[in-house]
């Protein structure tokens, strides 16, 4: 992966990433799976490696506008974590394919929410 695509792919995320709330997961795991070529696993596990400084920095400059609830996030950031050795348990029995299929599946289920909350 060129420097110069890295720099491109960290930039449009993080601007959706402040703009929308979109965790870089949805656009970091199909760009390194689909257009860099890294499996299903690695694209994740890159994906989440790369979300650390893309969330400090949204949660600092969304806290300076008084958006951000700490009581949830810390619920909700530490819920995750417990959950998150599981998840990786779990990933890493699984089948690239087998991932990949999921994956869409939530992406589906989440495209499918977005709309009908914008439709009502």
């Amino acid at each position: 992966m060129t420097i110069a695509f890295a720099i491109l792919l960290g930039f449009t995320a993080g601007v959706l990433s402040g703009m929308f709330g979109v965790g870089g997961g949805i656009l970091f795991v199909p760009t390194l799976s689909l257009v860099v070529g890294l499996s299903h696993l690695s694209a994740e596990a890159t994906s989440l490696a790369a979300i650390i400084p893309v969330a400090m920095v949204g949660a600092w400059q969304q806290s300076r506008h008084g958006n951000v609830r700490w009581r949830a996030a810390l619920v909700i950031g530490l819920t995750s974590a417990a959950g998150v050795a599981g998840g990786v348990a779990l990933a890493n029995f699984l089948s690239d394919d087998a991932l990949r299929r999921l994956f869409a599946g939530l992406l589906l289920i989440i495209a499918a929410r977005l709309a009908w909350s914008a439709r009502h």
